[in-house]
């Protein structure tokens, strides 16, 4: 329970320096940031649940959160140079989606017991 703590925590410092902080985001990076963040969460949503199920390891996580961005990056990237980003990045939103909610699904049958 406490590596699900310390992600809780992580975000939250992570979202006030955010909002505080006000960074720049440069032109070249923006269609590759809503993405981005649509993986980490679906890394951090994954390292919640698996904190629950007693199976959370910090080496795991750190890898799948960092893998995660950049496939995701790069999925959307080659969809670029293809032509067809809008295309690849809606199928990332949906695959990571999925995984999200049943991540969530999942936490909240740990949680509530339902």
């Amino acid at each position: 329970m406490i590596p699900a703590i310390g992600l809780v925590i992580g975000l939250v410092i992570g979202l006030v320096l955010g909002l505080w902080l006000h960074p720049d985001v440069p032109l070249w990076m923006q269609p590759y940031l809503p993405i981005a963040v649509i993986a980490a969460l679906d890394a951090l949503f994954g390292g919640i649940r698996a904190a629950l199920d007693g199976l959370f390891d910090d080496k795991v996580f750190v890898v799948s959160f960092l893998s995660n961005v950049v496939v995701a990056a790069f999925i959307v990237f080659l969809g670029d140079q293809l032509g067809v980003g809008n295309q690849l990045s809606t199928g990332v939103v949906v695959v990571l989606g999925l995984r999200i909610f049943t991540n969530v699904a999942s936490i909240r049958r740990h949680v509530f017991k339902a």
